[in-house]
């Protein structure tokens, strides 16, 4: 359902003015009765005024009716043809409610939602464009790296039209999903919440078993059930136990509950349970590959309630969101937490600073291909250049110091690929000693499982990541930065050199037809405006790689004439 909070200000403001032109009209005809006539008595009169009285409040009523009526048919119109497809198509997949109708609150009408959507669009497609210019340019002028990063700044400067109410909404956005995550992890009675059982045991790496823990947590949401986690095969800190710790889980991390821990309950059944599901007190969850039938939130899915607000605000909901739940989850323990600020300290971490993650020891020619650092610090000497342009474009003096916060599995990179950055004016800074805990012989040790958190961690907190999608550690890095400074959207500050943004057993990722596009290859796809095109890949070249879900049809396309189809789904947890 679509409202336009715009139209409702005008819908108020008419029905008030009709409202007193009618009571004018009534009045002016002696419809009150106060003018009465001489030739009725008192009595009579009375009763006329009563009976005018209570056909006037009738037809008030009757008009109340038909402006919810009307109400009604605006919030369910669909915007005209001449609307971008894409604004259309987010407008149809959301709700926007809020009470608020102030304009630095909230949206006042429509055409805020298409700028908002819009300016983030510009900007990606300045990316692609540049991407497009570097594959098919030799080499690539200072004029047009400059002119790149000018337009950027332009369109920096541009945004900050909304850029108040923007980061208020966005942080209000925030504190109300820890919230309702932060009850619905403390019920008042925990012998008689409905629980979900999370197993903490999927063999498979520290991101992936996070991920792991989101899905559940996704579930738990959905279907308002306390999370509980087991943790007692926990495989990253071995046999390490503390006299003071209920759960492997809490060496690491704060515990999902003050006051339910335990998974006790009765009945309890399995996800496959089918039609006796959601009777049973506790449920035990499977990992999402194998979760049978498959619910409609689960990621690439955002919560339907607060989907039109998070859409306006943010331009990756779907990374937003799972931010908002690793904020929650990953809530470092007393040890971890001074290990944590330890590490800063003999880092002198600050900002500006990038972050690179370097993934290869197990993901080489299995799930990745092999990138030198040299890839990397493409993207890094980038952004310090349009940083420095910015400065410039601000008449700042000072030049930034090129500080980078190197992670990686392989020491290599530090012993031999660094050195010629360095002298060109790079620092780099980490434990290179990090990468020999991170190699798959030491990898589910205590001190490994530290070294990885300070890793995801402090690259969460760069200003720019440079990285590989494939890596579920990038891509908890990258969730985690969205979460870091509550009031600010992220989801531009980085660099993928392979995959796109996925979660791990997502359902299908879909972007939508913004132009028509005819195939200029044996490799290209044709295209109409609002065809679904899943989406595979982005080659970095101006061009994406996906299916026509219409024609069947696989291949390239340009990235620049799609956008993003955002799915919603309804969660209990924020029904109300």
């Amino acid at each position: 359902m679509i409202t336009f909070l715009s139209i409702n200000n005008f819908t108020k403001h008419f029905i008030v003015a009709f409202l007193l032109f009618f009571l004018f009209v009534i009045i002016f005809n002696g419809g009150f009765g106060w003018h009465s006539n001489e030739y009725e008595d008192v009595d009579t009169s009375g009763e006329i005024i009563l009976a005018r009285l209570s056909r006037a409040m009738a037809e008030l009523h009757a008009l109340k009716a038909q402006n919810e009526e009307l109400r009604n048919l605006i919030q369910n119109f669909a915007p005209l043809n001449s609307k971008p497809k894409f604004v259309e198509s987010q407008l149809k997949l959301v709700s926007y409610q809020d009470s608020d109708h102030e304009r630095d609150s909230t949206l006042s009408s429509v055409s805020d939602l298409e700028y908002e959507l819009s300016r983030r669009k510009l900007k990606t497609d300045i990316n692609e464009l540049w991407n497009y210019i570097k594959q098919n340019v030799n080499q690539t002028s200072p004029f047009l790296k400059d002119l790149k990063n000018s337009l950027l700044y332009d369109i920096d400067t541009i945004s900050r039209r909304n850029d108040h109410w923007r980061r208020n909404e966005l942080e209000k956005l925030s504190n109300y999903v820890q919230e309702r995550i932060t009850k619905l992890q403390n019920p008042e009675n925990c012998q008689s919440a409905r629980k979900l059982v999370c197993n903490l045991n999927k063999g498979c790496g520290f991101g992936c078993q996070m991920h792991h823990l989101v899905y559940c947590m996704i579930v738990s949401m959905a279907t308002s059930r306390t999370l509980v986690v087991n943790s007692k095969s926990w495989r990253y800190v071995g046999n390490r136990r503390m006299s003071n710790q209920k759960s492997l889980w809490e060496l690491a991390f704060k515990p999902l509950s003050n006051s339910c821990l335990d998974d006790s309950g009765n009945p309890r059944g399995n996800w496959a349970s089918g039609p006796n599901r959601d009777h049973n007190k506790v449920l035990d969850l499977p990992i999402i590959d194998s979760i049978r039938p498959r619910p409609n939130y689960l990621p690439l899915t955002i919560p339907e309630e607060i989907s039109s607000k998070l859409i306006t605000l943010h331009g990756a909901p779907i990374v937003w969101f799972i931010g908002q739940i690793l904020k929650f989850l990953m809530k470092p323990s007393t040890e971890v937490e001074k290990y944590l600020n330890q590490k800063r300290k003999q880092f002198s971490f600050n900002s500006p600073i990038v972050g690179v993650h370097v993934r290869r020891t197990d993901k080489i020619n299995t799930e990745a291909s092999f990138h030198s650092l040299s890839e990397y610090m493409v993207h890094v000497s980038e952004f310090y250049d349009r940083l420095d342009l910015f400065n410039q474009r601000m008449n700042k003096k000072e030049t930034v110091k090129r500080l980078v916060y190197l992670a990686t599995d392989d020491i290599s990179v530090w012993k031999k690929e660094i050195q010629k950055y360095e002298e060109k004016g790079y620092k780099f800074i980490g434990d290179y000693e990090i990468s020999n805990t991170a190699t798959v012989g030491r990898r589910y040790s205590f001190d490994s499982l530290k070294n990885i958190i300070l890793d995801v961690w402090l690259l969460s907190e760069t200003d720019y990541l440079v990285c590989t999608f494939s890596s579920q550690v990038c891509r908890l890095a990258y969730e985690l930065m969205q979460s870091r400074v509550p009031h600010i959207d992220r989801h531009m500050d980085f660099f993928s050199l392979d995959d796109i943004y996925y979660f791990g057993g997502q359902s299908s990722h879909n972007q939508i037809a913004l132009l028509d596009h005819q195939a200029q290859s044996s490799n290209e796809i044709s295209m109409k405006i609002g065809d679904i095109i899943g989406i595979a890949g982005n080659h970095w070249n101006g061009y994406s790689k996906g299916v026509n879900r219409e024609t069947k049809e696989n291949g390239l396309f340009p990235g620049f004439k799609t956008a993003e189809r955002i799915e919603s789904a309804p969660f209990d947890l924020f029904q109300d």
